[in-house]
């Protein structure tokens, strides 16, 4: 399940504070564009002259407030890890740890003195490989080091969501997704050229005397796996990636490759049972494996290696893997400030950690009640939509309703902390902190294997700007960092508040409603809840609404694919509904104040658009089209606003105008 992004902060303080000063709107007014009206384009009309005046930094490949609110957080752990850098922290602490893995990982000079030699044990691992059976245990072996066709780890069981199982999916490909390999079009054209190049530099710098014909080798070996793999919309059905079954069985329907090599090389040799999410892609890896040259998956498992870890290697590998990645995929000019990559790497490495500290010093503990108090009244008004549906059954109803009783709430940061003492981080050693650090989370997750599943444990670290929903554990999650301005304003009126801040968290509480959330029960458990009359209605609301946002082509030749992005686009619907809901039970039946000329219900709908303000390089859209199961926000913005009765009262619309949509053709789920 994708990880979703949501904004919060301390609506519980809200009333307390708007006593003691007067309402302001809280909508920037100087970012509209006042020659387009809310009725024709509600996102352009709010954010229009933002978009006009505001340049993407030549660092980054998309531009608005959630980057913005990641870029304060990365700042707030720059300024813990340089001060543990420079200080003196005793061996074997938290904070030595921090300290040494972020100046590591910022000393470039060290790490171009040092060239290759670091990756060198490595490489002569995969030159070592003399057989079809050590390929498959170097296959394992490098779980959680690089990116291999098959990607093995543990995690709660669907169908007995008490306990932790292993599981094996597709994976391996060095572009963003089967995609780039297949689709035809210009756009898909230049990435694969540019790939060639950036596979045939990575061997030339690894003193490949063949680098160009080798290449195209790795490229066609990707390809073929590419074409096997299952597409993103299949691999959102979460029955069709159900597949356990014993190892015996595994070898028989996939032979090629030596599984039992293969999950004792990756720490799972004890294992009775695995699910493989896509059947057909194992069976089609393992034929490869077998009719491929070993010498061709040498120079493929070499190309992972050195492209996934060429951050911490010489500056020639690190202008290859940024040219490739940053530049011919998501359109940035230059690359990312060192500091602000050494604190994505620490938040993989020593996530908790530094999440730790974090959480010491920008977020208050009182918050974690005052958050619970605002997702509580969010739950009521899912409630409330629940019993209104006119399309379920009341048995259904009652299930959907058990279910949600059931859900979890976690908020800021975890109660028990992650223990590192078993990760090794050693001064001056960049490339070795991360392979090792890679290595122990993989290991950590991988000794679970058939124990009891810790509901305590986060999937993300406190300064994370994100939140998700997790199905497998019915629970909504929302980190520190992402509970803060500029999503909330504390001098602003509720309407605003509930339009950004209800608006995304009703999103994550709709996921368990979505189409794949749906399927799993209270309890977590991949299970069949619905009559099968009221899956039926349910699906065809989904089918129209993946109609309406097929119809969208945010670029040229280039639509979304309304069934990649269906889950979220319900889950966009259905928070805006649940937030106005909660919005007018703050009311409670009194007339929402006028301010700045704007009607309650006309900054909750701009207050919406405000928070998708945002401007992406063409490039990253094409990634967002073809990988991402989220709409661009503008069609965000807009599309879940068209659906909505109240947007049509509040602004008036017509026949005639872009956003008009008459009551019948409003799509309502939730």
């Amino acid at each position: 399940m994708q990880l979703r992004f949501i904004a919060l902060s301390v609506l519980a303080l809200h009333t307390s504070v708007a006593l003691a000063q007067p309402l302001r709107s809280g909508i920037d007014r100087v970012h509209f564009d006042t020659t387009v009206r809310p009725q024709d384009d509600l996102f352009s009309a709010v954010n229009g002259q933002w978009l006009k005046d505001t340049p993407i930094p030549a660092d980054k490949s998309s531009f608005g407030s959630f980057i913005q609110l990641r870029d304060r957080s990365d700042e707030r752990v720059r300024k813990i890890a340089e001060e543990l850098a420079a200080g003196q922290a005793a061996p074997g602490t938290n904070e030595f740890k921090i300290g040494a893995f972020y100046r590591s990982f910022t000393d470039e000079s060290a790490i171009d003195l040092a060239g290759t030699a670091p990756v060198v044990p490595w490489l002569a691992q995969i030159d070592a490989v003399a057989s079809k059976a050590e390929l498959a245990a170097l296959f394992g072996r490098l779980q959680g080091v690089v990116s291999t066709p098959m990607q093995s780890d543990v995690d709660v069981d669907p169908k007995d969501p008490t306990t932790y199982r292993a599981a094996a999916w597709q994976s391996g490909l060095g572009m963003p997704n089967r995609g780039y390999y297949l689709h035809a079009g210009e756009r898909f054209g230049k990435a694969r050229a540019a790939y060639a190049v950036y596979v045939q530099t990575l061997l030339g710098l690894a003193g490949d005397a063949d680098a160009p014909a080798h290449a195209a080798a790795v490229v066609a070996l990707e390809t073929r796996l590419a074409k096997a793999q299952w597409t993103p919309v299949a691999n959102r059905n979460p029955v069709r990636i159900y597949n356990p079954m014993t190892v015996d069985v595994l070898n028989r329907r996939a032979p090629g490759l030596a599984w039992n090599a293969y999950f004792e090389g990756a720490s799972l040799p004890v294992i009775d049972r695995v699910s493989i999410n896509q059947p057909s892609y194992a069976i089609a890896f393992a034929k490869a494996v077998e009719q491929v040259p070993l010498a061709t998956w040498k120079l493929y498992l070499r190309v992972r290696l050195l492209d996934g870890n060429a951050q911490v290697l010489p500056q020639a590998f690190r202008e290859a893997h940024f040219a490739f990645h940053g530049k011919a995929i998501q359109g940035s000019e230059v690359q990312e400030p060192r500091w602000q990559l050494a604190t994505a790497a620490l938040d993989g490495a020593l996530g908790e950690a530094a999440g730790q500290i974090y959480v010491a010093r920008h977020f208050p503990p009182e918050y974690k009640s005052r958050m619970n108090e605002l997702v509580q009244n969010l739950l009521t008004a899912f409630g409330q939509s629940i019993d209104g549906v006119a399309w379920m059954s009341p048995v259904t109803r009652l299930r959907a309703k058990e279910k949600l009783g059931k859900y979890t709430t976690k908020i800021g940061y975890p109660d028990k902390w992650r223990d590192y003492t078993a990760l090794a981080i050693r001064d001056g050693d960049a490339f070795g902190n991360a392979v090792r650090a890679g290595r122990f989370s993989y290991e950590r997750r991988a000794r679970r294997v058939g124990q009891k599943v810790d509901r305590t444990e986060w999937g993300m670290t406190p300064q994370t700007v994100n939140a998700y929903y997790n199905p497998s554990t019915n629970e909504i999650v929302f980190p520190a960092a992402i509970l803060e301005p500029p999503f909330f304003d504390m001098g602003a009126d509720d309407a605003t508040n509930y339009g950004a801040i209800g608006a995304v968290i009703g999103h994550e509480i709709s996921h368990g409603f979505d189409d794949e959330g749906s399927q799993f029960d209270g309890n977590g458990k991949l299970d069949n809840w619905w009559t099968a009359a009221d899956r039926k209605a349910f699906d065809v609301l989904g089918t129209q609404l993946a109609a309406q946002y097929a119809a969208y082509e945010p670029l040229p030749h280039h639509k979304l694919n309304g069934r990649l992005t269906l889950g979220e686009n319900i889950a966009d619907l259905s928070g805006l509904q649940i937030a106005y809901k909660a919005y007018h039970a703050a009311l409670a039946g009194k007339p929402a104040p006028v301010i700045d000329g704007l009607t309650g219900d006309q900054r909750f709908f701009m207050s919406w658009a405000q928070a998708w303000r945002s401007k992406f390089r063409e490039a990253r859209i094409l990634q967002m089209l073809t990988i991402d199961p989220h709409s661009p926000p503008r069609f965000r913005a807009n599309g879940a606003a068209t659906n909505h009765d109240g947007f049509h009262e509040g602004f008036g619309t017509n026949p005639g105008d872009g956003m008009y949509k008459p009551s019948h053709a409003r799509i309502r789920i939730w």
